[in-house]
């Protein structure tokens, strides 16, 4: 039904008579015979073409007017230094990026070069232009992929990653283009927040709006020397004001991303004290029990100390520094401990190495790098697992991702799953989603969903299924939600005596290598969801010859899009692909989704019905819409409450990054 639902907003939106969508296709086509009547140009007579569209862009002509010749230049580079051609259907893509709209474009399409178009587009003017990606090895892959592209129609480009000095960063922003993650855009951007009031410089989110476009044209235009003097004086490392953001992989960083801050933080308070509450509560915790001592509100989450739970903090023994603290802070301490005790679990919430605790992302399967649990629940799990214990923080600066995204004068983003999120995007973002047709025609099968009656079950019938499709000689990926889960099923399929490869938060320094081997005859890959994005798992002929990837979904995810990412990875440009979804009742998204009530009833149900529980998939369906549901308004509120909270302290001529820092 939220399928159906997305469809017909993007119906509505994209078919009506006023529809640019006809018209944009025909574009393309024109674009796509114009760069062909560029081949018989020679490279200088291209970078003259070039220069003569940035004056034109920086004389204050429309980019929309320039749309046409700036694609064929694009389009023509791509052949003659990449070896690349853009289809028809990639311009398309470029075009819609261009008019500000979340491109839906399957794995495989070539999104990586679509982006070189609307990017070089709006570089012609000279504003800072920012491409996200999911992470620093892509953004300094694609950076230097189509380094050739941009730098042969005169624009430079750099890449930001998170090992570079101020300086290093400051050097890659004065380029033209910069590739780098949200999270390092965010924090260069709350850094010069901090800067700009250090120096004391206005720092107020408002500046830019009094600058009109004739003076940033005007601003755009400096020579290079005037460029290099304002760069050396500027206390900032980016580039003001923001311009153009181009958002790969866009529902990851809009929606999924989307609850959690930016946060740049210092120490606080004594820590040796701290410590040591957190050392003892791990070790009481252990003395309290769920509906006796704790109570634990499953609608909300949240949990408390019962009367019982209270006695029994006062009568156990406690370490002489906690004296200093109030009961309060100690029956806080205890009752985080028991939220961490019960809530969070090692190898699905975190990972632990090097002696240090790391979060998984819940939607990516990657380790979370430089994200920490707030209000001391990150310190609670170290003490926990007993390793070094890092200090409380406070926050200096804070920013949502939406809040940053909302600095740019003009957004846009691609990815392979967005038309299940079209209402949040257009709702939230302001920006629509446009579906782009595959090059080819899809050759994906879809294979029955297999339901069965537990978990243990459920992983012994994928093992069968890949044992089955490896003799076949078939590559198969298998997907699953959870780094203990695809632990446990590694140990089955070694139980089987089938080779396979692991990939997992734990071993994500081998991604690029394993997922290069993973459409080889014969070869087997477990992996957590962090296989379903920025990765291109590519066929060899036997492969393809032998039916081309088979994908093995272990389990539904909190949204159907990442689902729908795991699917992708097979029959990637009219390649053959097939795949196949496993559930069982003991899955977490029936306990997350449906009361628990109609949970018990279904598991009884179950019981009775042997291995026939296919009547039972549109329970699973209805409970993954729930959590969806769900996770959107809490999107919708954590944005109401950001926008609410910065429109006060903006009238009360406060910064709402700095200055609300520890709401």
């Amino acid at each position: 039904m939220l399928l159906r639902r997305a469809n017909e907003l993007l119906t509505r939106t994209f078919r009506s008579p006023r529809s640019p969508q006809r018209r944009w296709k025909q574009l393309a086509h024109r674009i796509h015979a114009a760069a062909l009547k560029l081949e018989s140009k020679s490279d200088t007579d291209m970078r003259q073409v070039a220069a003569a569209l940035r004056f034109r862009a920086r004389s204050g002509e429309p980019l929309g007017s320039l749309l046409p010749e700036a694609f064929a230049a694009v389009v023509d580079a791509s052949r003659r230094h990449l070896r690349l051609t853009h289809y028809p259907v990639q311009i398309l893509g470029g075009i819609a990026l261009h008019h500000g709209c979340i491109a839906e474009m399957q794995t495989g399409e070539g999104k990586t070069l679509v982006a070189t178009l609307p990017v070089f587009l709006n570089g012609l003017r000279g504003f800072p232009i920012h491409v996200a990606t999911a992470n620093d090895y892509l953004a300094h892959r694609d950076a230097n992929w189509m380094r050739p592209v941009y730098e042969s129609l005169g624009l430079t480009v750099s890449a930001i990653t998170g090992d570079m000095a101020p300086a290093e960063r400051k050097a890659a922003y004065d380029c033209d283009i910069t590739y780098g993650t949200a999270k390092e855009f965010g924090f260069d951007f709350l850094r010069d927040r901090l800067a700009l009031r250090a120096s004391g410089q206005s720092e107020s989110p408002l500046f830019a709006d009094s600058l009109t476009t004739s003076t940033i044209l005007s601003l755009s235009s400096h020579s290079a020397n005037d460029q290099q003097n304002s760069t050396a004086q500027r206390p900032t490392v980016q580039r003001q004001p923001l311009h153009f953001a181009l958002i790969d992989e866009a529902d990851s960083l809009l929606i999924d991303e989307a609850r959690t801050p930016l946060i740049i933080s210092g120490e606080s308070g004594d820590h040796r004290t701290k410590e040591a509450l957190f050392r003892w509560c791990a070790t009481a915790a252990e003395k309290f029990n769920i509906g006796e001592h704790v109570s634990r509100d499953d609608d909300s989450g949240q949990f408390d100390l019962t009367p019982a739970g209270y006695r029994l903090v006062r009568s156990l023994p406690r370490p002489p520094l906690l004296n200093e603290l109030p009961m309060s802070d100690i029956t806080d301490g205890v009752v985080r401990a028991s939220y961490v005790a019960d809530s969070l679990k090692l190898d699905e919430h975190y990972v632990v190495k090097d002696g240090k605790v790391y979060i998984v992302d819940e939607y990516s399967g990657r380790v979370a790098e430089g994200r920490k649990w707030r209000n001391g629940v990150h310190q609670a799990v170290e003490a926990r697992e007993r390793i070094e214990i890092t200090p409380l923080t406070t926050h200096s600066a804070r920013i949502t991702v939406q809040e940053l995204f909302g600095q740019y004068e003009r957004v846009s983003g691609m990815t392979g799953t967005a038309a299940t999120a079209a209402h949040e995007f257009l709702g939230v973002y302001g920006l629509p989603v446009f579906r782009i047709p595959t090059r080819k025609p899809a050759k994906r099968k879809s294979l029955p969903v297999k339901i069965l009656g537990t978990s243990a079950a459920r992983w012994q019938a994928v093992a069968a299924e890949v044992k089955q499709q490896h003799g076949a000689g078939r590559p198969v990926l298998v997907g699953t939600r959870t780094i203990e889960q695809s632990q446990r099923l590694s140990a089955l399929l070694a139980d089987h005596g089938i080779e396979h490869e692991l990939l997992n938060a734990r071993n994500h320094a081998r991604e690029a290598e394993i997922v290069a081997e993973a459409g080889q005859p014969s070869r087997v890959t477990v992996a957590t969801n962090m296989a379903g994005r920025g990765t291109d798992i590519a066929l060899s002929g036997d492969s393809e010859e032998r039916g081309g990837l088979h994908v093995v979904c272990g389990e539904l995810h909190a949204a159907a899009r990442i689902d729908r990412q795991l699917i992708g990875r097979c029959a990637r440009q009219g390649d053959p692909g097939s795949y196949r979804q496993f559930l069982s009742l003991e899955d977490d998204i029936l306990k997350e989704g449906l009361d628990k009530l109609d949970l018990s009833q279904l598991q009884r149900r179950g019981e009775h019905s042997g291995n026939n529980l296919t009547t039972t998939l549109p329970h699973f369906v209805n409970a993954q819409r729930t959590v969806e549901r769900r996770h959107e308004q809490d999107r919708e509120l954590l944005l109401a409450h950001a926008r609410h909270r910065a429109n006060q302290l903006v009238q009360l001529g406060q910064n709402p990054w700095l200055d609300a820092a520890q709401d």
